[in-house]
């Protein structure tokens, strides 16, 4: 292992942690759980940065660069975008914003992608905010949806629900060990779920 002087050298090949001091928020909620709802309320209210994983690796297979093109391979192939491709990508999107607060959605999915994330960029998120919904509230909600999206049918919102469960828990739970979850209710309407999303994001009441 190297010292971090040489950390901040390989800094020019992307290799390095973050060198600036930024505030790391992870959103994790289950499909239908309105996280990205509230997201943009916490980016309109408190100054975040949004960042959504899967928005940055279609933004960069839409940019025609090498590395999109091998993200789409990928997907295609039905293959697993390593979480090292989604990292550099997230790293780069943090380091290139001017912003030091950041809502990182949808990531990580996994133990392998958050034990991945700490050690490739050295950020340990501040907390973790976790919309705590039920399958069936979900299901009610993505079934309503007027998006007209194909994979909103029952058979695949379980198997979208349980891929979630299986593979977020283990990371819900390493936090939660650590004190670093906040939950939040999200069966309940928007506005109530967003006073409690507030109380979490103001200081006064966080010390209290």
């Amino acid at each position: 292992m190297g010292t971090v002087v040489d950390a901040v050298n390989k800094e020019a090949n992307g290799s390095a942690p973050v060198n600036k001091k930024v505030t790391v928020v992870f959103v994790l909620g289950g499909p239908g759980s309105g996280k990205g709802t509230q997201c943009e309320n916490i980016v309109e209210h408190f100054g975040y940065t949004h960042l959504s994983a899967g928005d940055l690796l279609r933004a960069e297979i839409k940019s025609g660069s090498e590395n999109g093109t091998m993200i789409q391979n990928m997907i295609k192939e039905g293959k697993i975008v390593p979480s090292e491709v989604t990292i550099k990508l997230l790293q780069r999107a943090i380091e290139e914003n001017g912003n030091d607060k950041f809502l990182i959605d949808g990531f990580p999915r996994n133990e392998e992608n958050r034990a991945a994330f700490e050690s490739v960029t050295g950020i340990q998120p501040e907390f973790v905010l976790f919309f705590d919904c039920s399958e069936e509230e979900m299901q009610k909600r993505l079934l309503g949806r007027n998006q007209g999206r194909e994979d909103d049918n029952i058979e695949t919102i379980r198997k979208r629900f349980n891929v979630y469960m299986e593979s977020s828990l283990p990371v819900i739970e390493y936090y939660s060990a650590k004190g670093k979850v906040k939950k939040i209710d999200a069966a309940r309407p928007i506005g109530e779920v967003f006073e409690a999303v507030k109380a979490i994001f103001t200081p006064s009441k966080v010390a209290a």
